[in-house]
């Protein structure tokens, strides 16, 4: 390698460790990976097996996660974690400290000569310094899978902009309409443990595959368009027979509204306990979250009853205006109740028993918006079927449709939404077996 190169090589160095707030953006598989080989370039050994192998480890990292090393920088960028990135979040611009808004040009200048510093500069050092014939083989997508809509307004800017140092309030005002960390990142998290945890793949259900329960779909999509708009949105019970399709509506919802800034977090039974530190972690974030709890029901005395009640109702701390909790259950009473917990003049145990049963079968009450899935009947039942037929593409006859899915229910589940899904879903890939050349065509009954 020249000089030259050298030089370049060991100033991206200096960059790299002199970073003030975004340290953590070079923290991971392909930061690291990024950092050993220019240290491998810069020290490369006699017969340039490191550099060799680090540059491997640098072109599997991008190609694994589908992104090119510019995109990469960018996005990190974006969903990076830190105290500008927080207080962006909650503060006007002109209120950030001063010397905050100083460490984050003095980032950006960074970021910028990392950024100049593509994968083919890279692949033709690699090229001197190995004293290889050709260079290796440059990674690059035309089309970068991970950029999403919110993000590539900005990302198209930063890529034009001479001088990064530009876009800082840009970027403030990035983080307080989208917020940044997990939630920048993905739309779908669990609490599990006591911390958030990203959910890649969320359930891809949509909205047009769910019919039936017309009315019940639109009272949730209003009250949540208006926790989207900034209004008081209501918690809502989802209550009713199994396999009708509660779930999957509420799971419906972050693929329609995902882009808009909405959020779900499931919280599982046994993690009800945190729910008000799990309110008091969101509620300075600019995302709008649903609370996701899915076949709901407590057992006498359980902490949980008590967590969730002051999510509820409240208590002397402000209610949060961007969070919602929406639950589902196959019971009315969310409190399991026995015959021995009615009150009768042999209980000398408490004065008041009447009224702690009425507490147990009104919490359901508690609820803003209550929605009732009846059980399907035989007509809304073929209904689903024919719907789901018809988006899966199943060419066979109406009457041979309903005989088969009768059928089905009567061997299987009953009749509900679920059901329907499952008929189906069996019908196509029986058909799609049977007929691997026409892909659907007639089943045999």
């Amino acid at each position: 390698m020249d000089n030259q190169a050298i030089t370049t090589v060991k100033f991206l160095q200096r960059q790299a460790a002199s970073l003030l707030l975004y340290q953590t953006v070079l923290g991971n598989e392909v930061g690291n990976a990024f950092l050993d080989l220019l240290q491998a370039i810069r020290y490369t050994d006699a017969d340039a097996q490191n550099c060799l192998q680090a540059y491997g480890k640098y072109f599997n990292s991008l190609a694994a996660r589908k992104q090119n090393w510019e995109s990469y920088l960018i996005t990190q960028i974006l969903r990076n974690d830190n105290p500008f990135t927080q207080q962006a979040q909650r503060l006007k611009f002109e209120e950030l400290p001063t010397a905050l808004v100083a460490a984050v040009q003095h980032d950006l200048r960074i970021f910028q000569s990392l950024y100049e510093c593509s994968s083919a500069s890279l692949s033709e050092w690699v090229q001197a310094a190995s004293d290889l014939p050709i260079s290796p083989v440059v990674w690059y997508l035309h089309h970068d899978e991970t950029e999403v809509k919110n993000e590539l307004p900005l990302i198209v800017k930063l890529q034009e902009l001479e001088n990064w140092v530009d876009a800082v309030e840009d970027l403030a005002a990035y983080y307080q309409q989208f917020g940044t960390g997990l939630f920048a990142e993905y739309k779908a998290a669990r609490w599990q443990d006591g911390q958030f945890l990203g959910i890649q793949y969320n359930d891809p259900v949509k909205l047009q595959e769910l019919v039936g329960y017309e009315s019940q779909r639109d009272a949730l999509l209003k009250n949540t368009e208006f926790l989207l708009s900034g209004q008081v949105a209501l918690h809502v019970l989802l209550y009713g027979s199994r396999g009708s399709g509660k779930s999957s509506l509420v799971k419906a919802l972050l693929n329609e509204y995902g882009e808009s800034n909405l959020r779900l977090l499931e919280v599982g039974k046994t993690e009800l306990k945190d729910l008000p530190k799990i309110v008091e972690q969101l509620r300075q974030l600019p995302q709008k979250f649903i609370i996701f709890v899915d076949d709901l029901s407590f057992e006498e005395d359980d902490d949980a009853f008590k967590a969730l009640k002051v999510v509820l109702e409240g208590n002397l701390t402000a209610r949060s205006q961007n969070i919602v909790v929406y639950a589902t259950s196959n019971r009315r009473h969310l409190i399991r109740e026995f015959f021995t917990d009615r009150p009768s003049s042999r209980n000398n145990d408490e004065i008041h028993a009447w009224d702690t049963m009425q507490e147990k079968l009104s919490f359901s009450d508690r609820f803003g918006l209550t929605l009732t899935f009846e059980p399907a009947d035989q007509k809304t039942y073929l209904q689903i079927v024919q719907h789901l037929a018809t988006q899966a593409e199943i060419n066979i006859s109406q009457e041979d449709l309903e005989y088969q899915a009768l059928q089905w229910a009567t061997r299987h589940n009953g009749r509900s939404g679920r059901t329907a899904r499952q008929f189906v879903d069996f019908l196509k890939a029986d058909l799609n077996f049977l007929n691997p050349q026409n892909n659907l065509g007639h089943s045999q009954s």
